[in-house]
């Protein structure tokens, strides 16, 4: 479903960046908003000494966001790893417009994430459980 919103600048830019892990993009993870309902921004910026349950903190209760986070963990054989991976906040208590102009422009940051291979999306806080639902999700791509 196209809805007509683009990606700003910033986010194509920004990501070269984030994904080599250079200034001033050395960060944990970025939070997008989409901005008068036309160009999705970054909204906030995590530090590297920032955890997932920083980002889960930082997400509204009721709307929506997308979230890029480099996801450090160990992975099934023992090794230290790291994915990025795009995350869909669509809580169930955000408003219906709201979570189809969301759920419609993903497509949109997708093209200026290129390279990012893991999508989740999470509809409500249970889905955000590091342990239970996303790293179980994320070691499925190692």
């Amino acid at each position: 479903m196209a809805t007509g919103v683009t990606a700003s600048d910033e986010v194509s830019t920004s990501f070269a960046s984030f994904k080599l892990q250079k200034a001033p993009f050395n960060l944990r993870y970025l939070i997008y908003e989409i901005k008068d309902k036309k160009t999705i921004t970054i909204e906030k910026q995590g530090a590297r000494d920032k955890t997932f349950e920083d980002l889960v903190y930082e997400l509204p209760e009721n709307d929506c966001r997308y979230a890029l986070i480099d996801l450090e963990f160990t992975s099934a054989d023992d090794r230290p790893t790291s994915k990025l991976v795009l995350l869909t906040w669509n809580p169930d208590t955000a408003k219906i417009r709201s979570k189809m102009l969301y759920s419609g422009s993903k497509e949109a940051l997708k093209g200026a994430l290129n390279g990012v291979g893991i999508h989740l999306n999470a509809t409500d806080h249970s889905e955000l459980d590091f342990e239970t639902a996303i790293l179980p999700a994320v070691k499925k791509f190692t």
